[in-house]
């Protein structure tokens, strides 16, 4: 949570300490002009902006949730974007007006008591509102990033905090801080984070398909870097770097970072270092200018050595903003400019007529209450509804009872199950049977929620009871929306021709590895162990690109390819057999009477695998899971080096496990072209980088052992292999056998 809260933290304290300075010095002018009577204005003012502010907010979190996901990634980027402009300007600004600051609030603030009450809410809320906009519109942003924790908010919450208690302490003159330093500091650091707020905006605009180059990526390292790691997640959360980056966002990064600081940076260093010229007095109608304290006695500020100064200190100490060093005064009380020895002249007391004063209370609440309306109006046009808007009944007999049009947009469905068997429900268009959304063993009397979006088009409820028959709900009409995305689900006799295909392809394996297992064993047995090892590798690779098969395989993948872990023996233990038994001995210089036992066992298990697979129940719901799993198992163990006993071919099984689920892919291609016509172009380019990175690695008949590879290759093809891992997850699910079809 901590990683999060930094980047706030920061926005909080900088942001919270520029509108506490303009609070600080609104108040200290009036004090000091003797109009304190004006100071529940300046509040009004300042509790106008802070409403504004949170109406923003509110309106930017309920507007985005009405959204699809597709669309809820554009808006997103966009606001991001949209927010390191905001902050950039806001860095700039803050860097050239730090010096003169106080001059400038307390020249509003002499024209805004002329002008009456109105113009000094108008000052404080137009003085204080764009600081807070741009804080509400920054931490949304970083709230989003951020997910589900709560570092955002409680990074800005301790931000805001210690920023008034840094104005309190300058406003009581307690504290004195380099303000020119503070916000030169400051900015140089918003300016690293904002530059990580932009890459990840350029990459929900292309996950929201508004800019191309969404599987382009300049840097992947999430093969070789745990995202969950302590470095890693606060590297995400301070920066906004990711393990995996399209060249898109390290163009904008780095593009970005280095224009903005070098501007920063060469503003910094041209910045005049000279005091300013103390500014003129301006006299209000109102009441004339304090005079200037000289040790405490006042004096006309005329006889200052004849220097057109308003109020200047003894002891040539600044006024706060006329210096980088600031401590706003409050302190000093008016003292009225007459000619010695004057006296007023009498006059007649006036009829007053009695004024009738509104209550105090209703200029505040109406600052507060019209932002929020206006974000509550704003956020009912826009469609957004509340979570849990309906129940819906699942049942045989009230399946889809409480379901109404929902509007478009994100929506939850508390689906409680009013039957009296364990059920699956599937929100569906019943015109293609395509599924929005599904609950998994709904038991009876329980409630579940279901979240989908809803786009335009008809839906209904169909509940599917355990050993019942499958009851589809009244469907209904909803107009309007965009971007819902559903899945056409898949039966069991939708994958019928692809298992068939698959069946077939894993037959011929089979009778090659029969053959090539009975070479290597006759080789050992001739004590040809040289030409062994070539053949073992040979029928190894015909094994591992058969790893669809493997739940099918029963018993005799552990005869075939298991591992001496676990084992009580470890590699000497009798039950370790197979091809890793006859790779330990022959690398690691056993003689052909100790493997003649081995490697006969490996071909009689390959010959018993033969006969059986025919016989073998081989379950259709597996295709789509092997999809993703033999290159994930590729990554847990051969990438690793975990399964190597001596021979250095890891890379060599890596190569196979890719062929095989290349055939795979191939026989699926028809189910997925239907389902998701953009995956497969991403697939196919990523299994390309992976297996460039192998082909690297192959020279002739030897392959460099995964150990031996620089650390920059041995993360280029950890990070390709998670990228095509990532890009693959999706197809499981996809073609799940679903009881809706």
């Amino acid at each position: 949570m901590w990683d999060d809260a930094f980047p706030s933290f920061l926005i909080g304290l900088r942001e919270g300490l520029e509108a506490g300075l303009i609070v600080s010095l609104l108040i200290a002018t009036l004090v000091r002009a003797g109009a304190k009577s004006r100071l529940p204005q300046v509040w009004t003012g300042v509790l106008a902006a802070i409403a504004l502010a949170l109406s923003f907010g509110a309106v930017l979190t309920f507007t985005a949730a009405s959204l699809s996901a597709t669309a809820q990634e554009a808006f997103g980027g966009t606001l991001s974007v949209i927010s390191v402009a905001f902050v950039t300007a806001m860095v700039f600004w803050m860097r050239r007006s730090a010096r003169s600051l106080s001059g400038e609030i307390k020249q509003k603030v002499t024209e805004a008591l002329a002008m009456g009450a109105g113009m000094l809410i108008v000052t404080s809320f137009l003085a204080v509102g764009r600081e807070g906009l741009e804080t509400a519109l920054f931490l949304w942003t970083t709230a989003r990033a951020a997910g589900e924790s709560a570092g955002p908010l409680t990074g800005a919450g301790i931000g805001l905090v210690l920023a008034a208690g840094l104005c309190w302490g300058l406003y009581r003159r307690v504290l004195k801080i380099n303000l020119t330093k503070f916000f030169t500091a400051t900015g140089a650091v918003l300016i690293v984070v904002a530059s990580g707020v932009l890459g990840y905006g350029l990459r929900d605009l292309q996950e929201g398909g508004v800019l191309p180059g969404k599987s382009a990526y300049a840097i992947d390292l999430s093969g070789s870097i745990d995202a969950g790691s302590w470095y890693s997640t606060l590297v995400q959360g301070v920066f906004n770097l990711t393990p995996t980056m399209t060249w898109l966002q390290v163009a904008g990064y780095v593009a970005y970072l280095a224009t903005v600081m070098t501007l920063f940076v060469r503003g910094v260093r041209t910045t005049p270092s000279a005091r300013p010229a103390p500014e003129p007095a301006v006299k209000t109608p109102e009441r004339p200018e304090a005079a200037a304290k000289a040790g405490g006695k006042p004096e006309a500020a005329a006889k200052a050595g004849g220097k057109p100064e308003a109020a200047a200190k003894a002891g040539g100490k600044p006024e706060a903003g006329e210096n980088p060093e600031v401590a706003v005064e409050a302190g000093g009380k008016p003292e009225a400019a007459q000619a010695p020895g004057s006296r007023p002249a009498p006059r007649a007391p006036e009829p007053v007529a009695p004024e009738r004063r509104r209550p105090v209370w209703v200029v505040p609440v109406a600052v507060v209450a019209v932002p929020a309306v206006l974000a509550g109006f704003t956020v009912a046009l826009s469609g957004s509804k509340p979570a849990s808007a309906q129940t819906v009944a699942v049942s045989e007999t009230d399946c889809g009872k409480g379901f109404s049009a929902p509007r478009p947009g994100r929506q939850t469905f508390q689906m409680h199950n009013t039957g009296n068997k364990t059920s699956e429900v599937y929100l569906v268009d019943p015109a293609s049977n395509a599924v929005y959304g599904e609950i998994e063993g709904l038991a009876p009397g329980t409630t579940r929620d279901l979240v989908a979006t809803v786009a335009g088009g008809s839906y209904a409820w169909r509940c599917v009871p355990t050993g019942g028959k499958a009851v589809t709900s009244k469907a209904v009409r909803v107009t309007g929306g965009g971007g819902a995305r559903a899945v056409v689900p898949v039966s069991e006799n939708d994958l019928a021709a692809p298992l068939k295909a698959y069946q077939a392809y894993v037959g011929q394996g089979l009778a090659t590895l029969v053959t090539q297992t009975r070479k290597l064993s006759d080789d050992i047995a001739g004590n040809h162990l040289d030409t062994a090892r070539t053949d073992w590798l040979t029928a190894h690779r015909t094994y591992s690109s058969l790893g669809a098969a493997y739940g099918t395989f029963e018993d005799f993948d552990k005869k075939i390819n298991g591992r001496a872990d676990g084992l009580p023996g470890g590699v000497n233990d009798p039950d370790f057999t197979g091809f890793h038994r006859v790779e330990y001995g022959l690398w690691h210089g056993q003689s052909a009477d100790q493997l003649k036992g081995p490697a006969q066992q490996l071909a009689d298990a390959a010959a018993g695998l033969q006969k059986a697979f025919p016989t073998q129940t081989f379950d259709p719901g597996d295709l789509p899971l092997r999809a993703h799993e033999i290159l994930e198992n590729t990554l847990q163990f051969e990438l690793t080096g975990d399964t190597d006993q001596g021979s250095g071919t890891e890379l060599a099984t890596a190569d196979a496990n890719l062929s095989g689920t290349r055939e795979l892919l191939t026989v699926l291609t028809p189910l997925l072209a239907r389902r998701a016509p953009h995956l497969l172009p991403a697939v196919d380019a990523d299994i390309a980088r992976v297996q460039k990175l192998l082909d690297g690695a192959h020279q002739g008949d030897s392959w460099t052992p995964v150990d031996h590879l620089d650390a920059t290759t041995r993360a280029r093809l950890n990070g390709a292999t998670g990228q095509l891992l990532e890009d693959l997850a999706p197809i499981p699910d996809l073609l799940e056998i679903r009881k809706s079809a």
